[in-house]
């Protein structure tokens, strides 16, 4: 029993360590992510919901420069009224209607990935833009490159606003981010979206 012992507590503590090791490459590597200089022309712009608050300004002042036929806003909370949305992303009315898309089926990234692939199937769309948070946009590239095909994906990632109280080490919310992150990477294999493969 001695050796099985010495064995398990040996993959134990591998897998710790790559675990530790891989989320500080996570850390650092989300940290760098930037958007790019300028937009160039694209299809759509995909937004997703979620915590931080000025995606969707993000995504609205990117659909207001004109490089991009479509808006669409997927992971909608129910009970925000399409009304609300408007008022947020600030278009106006007349645009609102005719261009912007809200997707109220999708609950995770997962199936905001879905959805996205529907929309882009259904309009035809070659290249969008993604608009989410820099530590989500790893696992989000993944679960839409999984979909999506050859369709030309250019990141758009957020930063975090400066939070004093937010630990070195990013916090609960990263270490559950990095744990979704390696679930999508054993989901789909050989789809990890990375910066020379999406643009």
């Amino acid at each position: 029993m001695r050796p099985l012992f010495k064995l398990g507590s040996f993959l134990l503590g591998f897998t710790l360590l790559a675990f530790i090791f891989g989320y500080i490459a996570f850390l650092v590597h989300v940290s760098r992510l930037r958007p790019p200089d300028t937009l160039p022309e694209v299809d759509g712009i995909v937004v997703l919901t979620g915590a931080d608050g000025n995606r969707l300004s993000v995504g609205a002042k990117l659909f207001k420069t004109g490089k991009a036929e479509k808006l669409l806003i997927s992971g909608v909370n129910p009970d925000v009224t399409p009304r609300k949305i408007e008022s947020l992303l600030g278009l106006g009315q007349q645009t609102f209607n005719c261009c912007v898309d809200l997707d109220y089926v999708a609950k995770n990234t997962r199936e905001n990935a879905r959805e996205t692939a529907v929309w882009v199937q259904a309009l035809d769309y070659e290249s969008l833009v993604l608009v989410t948070s820099a530590y989500h946009m790893p696992r989000a590239q993944t679960e839409l490159k999984a979909v999506l095909g050859r369709t030309r994906i250019i990141p758009w990632p957020i930063r975090p606003t400066p939070d004093t109280h937010r630990p070195w080490w990013g916090g609960r919310d990263y270490v559950r981010e990095y744990g979704k992150l390696l679930v999508s990477f054993a989901r789909n294999p050989g789809k990890r979206a990375t910066q020379t493969q999406i643009q």
